[in-house]
């Protein structure tokens, strides 16, 4: 069967490029996504600061947290905390008694700016914040003294050599650094630098360490390092510290482990890049299966005689499904061994993409491994044999006695089984659609239902495929037929031939269905939370720095006789148990600190109930979408754990409706911004007074003293939204691989129809009809498919919408931007255009004679 296998390729290449195009491009995503996945896992950058450390003991960056399944089963979770999760000083005492440590050093560390005398804020590398660490950390890295001397008195500074340059100081200048204060003047001592002398991940300087925690109170803990005895091995001397510490709240790491507790972003963006290629890898997987199965169903179609032949000289159905399993994994072979290296090309593009709208820091490395391209091959070859024996199921049951008469002709109809379960299909998706109406269903279970209503429906069409033909045929045929004898004959061929007119309609309602509810879904949410945060942003004024606003500002600025009210605004993200569909799950909710009391005035959230100025240090506010999700209302305690891990149990005040435009969870100010990282707040929010006269001047002049903030007259929507719009941007990736297999579908779909139709073409001509009237009919049975595919892809998609527009704004219309449809449907248009006619017009340069007598 091997060598019969090898010989049909050899001898069909023409009806194997469609299925091994499909192959390739599903193996270079595949790959890409295999390699994004174990970047993810494997996330880290070399250690610079700890380079010299043998152990680093930091916090734990994740949150485990415990539930139970739909089965009853016990299921623990892990979420990744954004916020560097503190250390107590004690536990260096505790560290240094384990057996094996010779030394045990304290990095203590604070995000600070610095400003040149002139009042220039100093950037750090790669636009990153700068990070100011105590001297006697020094030890624990590959820094290196280069000029002048270490930090001794109160008002000296250390720099690296590189952010010394940004600043143009050198060894006795004056630079000023700030933190969550005014700037305070320091004196450079001297500067450091990489012992390979190149530029470090981070910008740092070193301050003495009692002046760091004198001049920066808000320094904390972020590790410690420890330096193993003379013939201790690394390895053995974390299993020992493991041991004595015997806590889930800190993690060890040796080797490559110490850059990702030196790296808080590294370690963030690979558990996000985890779920990201998790999801895009899957949409993949699914569409190929549609792809190919349509791909594979067509070859299989159009060689009926051969295996009708095969099975009339005595082959069994085990042997043809065997040749053709055969063929395809040698197809899905070669496909994925040429579908890696472009994987490898892909995935650095898809590196910088992901770079670029802040989803992963832009130096971000990528893990090389053979893994992922074994894993691409395996799975192209595997979903290459589902397609392939799937189509060819019907076709190897055949009696010899009746295979070659059944492979003359078209067999109409649908069997009982494919009745049947498209049926129950259409069923179950009525069903699905009706539930998310009717019921008072939280938001994550509607968007649930959305997701699962497009897929059935999709697979019910592709079951259903010659009756949603014919019916289409049955619409648009009398239309054809009064517009002359190639309409007619447009008309009389797509009646006759349904079963060939479902195998190009079905990917154009898979594509059209797929791009137009993924891009849409992401449009409506994005005019929902633009609307909410033009809505509920009542605030004259804004104060913003790129680097954040120090949080005494907000004080100030609320102490002026001219505010009615101010706010500082901090951001950051907590963990809480929700449930959709009925299972439980971990889930990361952004979250934001405001003053109680300008709530209404400053920024108004619109509560539906509850009291939103009851804001205290143990209550928290949370949107309908997080109420709905978690299961809570006003009064019930919410568990939670903030940005840093701290557990906190806080009651629910209030439900507000604007969670969308701002965040799920509302709490107090002071207590977010004490489990952030940089200590700092995003904005202050500023309502004038009744009359306030100067209030713009007096704001600007305030902001003067704290160089890099600005004043506007409010948020910049699209900065408060970058972060859904990164995440439509996968989406839109996701939306740009469907088309992309759509093209190779319906290219090739429809181009071996036509190309099996060369006789057809030959006999008409000879019979007397002119070229351009065979042209002309190809033209109408094109906007026969066209029409059916894009107009029923457009009915599917209109349901899921529905759903999700009801979950975002509670109204049933989705905002679908004219463009951006026509976008959709017009690639869609144009690929089956060219499908069919291009290969239409090579046809007809063959003379008729020539062709009639061609070989099949």
């Amino acid at each position: 069967m091997l060598s019969l296998a090898l010989l049909t390729l050899k001898a069909r290449k023409g009806g194997f490029v469609g299925t091994f195009v499909a192959l390739l491009l599903g193996a270079a995503v595949l790959s890409a996504c295999g390699i994004l996945l174990e970047s993810g896992i494997r996330a880290g950058s070399s250690a610079e600061r700890y380079a010299a450390a043998d152990v680093v003991v930091a916090g734990r960056q994740e949150v485990e947290l415990t539930f139970k399944d739909l089965d009853g089963s016990t299921v623990k979770e892990s979420q990744p905390l954004p916020e560097r999760v503190p250390l107590r000083a004690s536990s260096a005492d505790r560290i240094t008694g384990v057996d094996g440590a010779e030394k045990v050093i304290t990095d203590v560390e604070a995000p600070v700016r610095l400003v040149t005398g002139v009042g220039r804020p100093v950037p750090g590398h790669h636009g990153a914040g700068v990070e100011a660490h105590n001297w006697s950390s020094l030890g624990l890295g590959d820094f290196r003294l280069t000029i002048g001397h270490a930090p001794r008195a109160a008002g000296e500074i250390v720099l690296d050599t590189e952010v010394a340059a940004q600043a143009d100081v050198r060894p006795g200048d004056d630079i000023r650094m700030m933190s969550t204060s005014v700037p305070r003047t320091f004196q450079v001592a001297g500067l450091v630098a990489l012992k390979d002398g190149g530029a470090p991940r981070r910008s740092v300087v070193f301050l003495a360490d009692a002046t760091l925690r004198q001049s920066v109170p808000e320094a904390s803990v972020q590790a410690f390092g420890v330096l193993a005895a003379p013939g201790v091995s690394p390895h053995r001397l974390a299993d020992a510290i493991r041991s004595t510490l015997h806590d889930d709240t800190l993690a060890v790491h040796t080797g490559e482990g110490r850059g990702r507790a030196e790296f808080l972003d590294v370690t963030v963006s690979g558990s996000n890049l985890v779920v990201l290629a998790a999801a895009i890898g899957g949409n993949v997987l699914l569409v190929a299966v549609f792809v190919l199965y349509a791909t594979t169903s067509l070859s299989i179609r159009h060689r009926r005689r051969e295996i009708a032949l095969l099975r009339a000289i005595g082959t069994t159905p085990g042997q043809i499904r065997r040749m053709v399993a055969a063929e395809a994994a040698a197809t899905g072979l070669l496909a994925g061994a040429v579908g890696c290296p472009a994987g490898l090309l892909l995935v650095y593009w898809l590196r910088d993409r992901f770079a670029g709208h802040g989803i992963v820091p832009s130096d971000f490395a990528l893990a090389l491994s053979p893994l992922p391209f074994l894993a691409a091959v395996l799975v192209t070859v595997l979903t290459a044999l589902v397609a392939v024996l799937s189509a060819a199921h019907r076709a190897t049951r055949i009696r010899p006695t009746e295979a070659l008469g059944e492979a003359a002709v078209e067999t109409p109809g649908l069997g009982r089984g494919r009745r049947i379960t498209g049926g129950v299909l259409l069923v179950l998706s009525a069903g699905i659609f009706v539930t998310g109406l009717v019921q008072d269903a939280d938001f994550f279970t509607l968007v649930g239902l959305a997701n699962s209503l497009v897929l059935v429906l999709v697979v019910a069409v592709a079951v259903l495929g010659p009756l949603v033909s014919r019916t289409a045929v049955g619409l648009l045929a009398p239309l054809l037929n009064r517009t002359g004898v190639t309409g007619y004959l447009a008309a009389a061929n797509t009646r006759a031939n349904v079963a060939r007119l479902a195998g190009a309609i079905t990917p154009l309602v898979l594509a059209v269905s797929f791009s137009s509810t993924v891009v849409f879904a992401q449009t409506t949410g994005l005019r929902e939370s633009a609307d909410q945060l033009r809505a509920g942003l009542v605030a004259d004024h804004v104060l913003t720095a790129p680097s954040g606003v120090s949080p005494e500002l907000a004080q100030k600025v609320r102490d002026m006789k001219q505010v009615a009210s101010a706010t500082g605004l901090v951001r950051s993200k907590v963990v809480a148990m929700g449930r959709m569909l009925g299972a439980q799950e971990s889930v990361s909710l952004s979250a934001q600190g405001v003053d109680p009391r300008a709530l209404g005035s400053a920024l108004d959230l619109r509560p539906r109930e509850g009291n939103m100025k009851a804001l205290s240090r143990d209550t928290v506010a949370i949107s309908t979408t997080t109420a709905s999700w978690l299961g809570l209302g006003v009064g019930d305690t919410a568990g939670l754990h903030l940005g840093d891990g701290t557990p906190l149990r806080a009651k629910v005040v209030a439900v507000y409706e604007r969670g969308f435009g701002f965040t799920d969870v509302t709490m107090d100010h002071d207590l977010l911004l004490a489990h952030t990282t940089g200590k700092v707040d995003e904005s202050v929010l500023v309502r004038s007074a009744p009359s306030a006269p100067d209030l713009t001047q007096a704001l600007s002049h305030l902001a003067a003293a704290y160089p890099g903030t600005v004043l506007r007259d409010g948020l910049a929507v699209d900065d408060q939204l970058a972060e859904q719009r990164a995440n439509a941007w996968v989406n839109y990736l996701v939306v740009g691989v469907i088309i992309a297999y759509t093209a190779i579908t319906v290219v090739n779909t429809l181009a071996m129809s036509t190309a099996a139709r060369r006789r057809e073409f030959a006999l008409l001509r000879l019979s007397g009809t002119a070229r351009g009237q065979v042209v002309g009919m190809m033209r109408r049975e094109s906007v026969i498919v066209i029409a059916a595919g894009v107009g029923i892809g457009t009915l599917l998609s209109a349901f899921p919408l529905v759903l999700v527009s009801m979950a975002v704004s509670g109204t049933p219309v989705p905002a679908v931007p004219g463009l951006g449809y026509l976008a959709i449907a017009g690639a869609t248009a144009a690929l089956a255009a060219a499908g069919t006619m291009l290969p239409t017009r090579m046809l007809l340069r063959i003379r008729p004679v020539e062709a009639i007598g061609a070989k099949e």
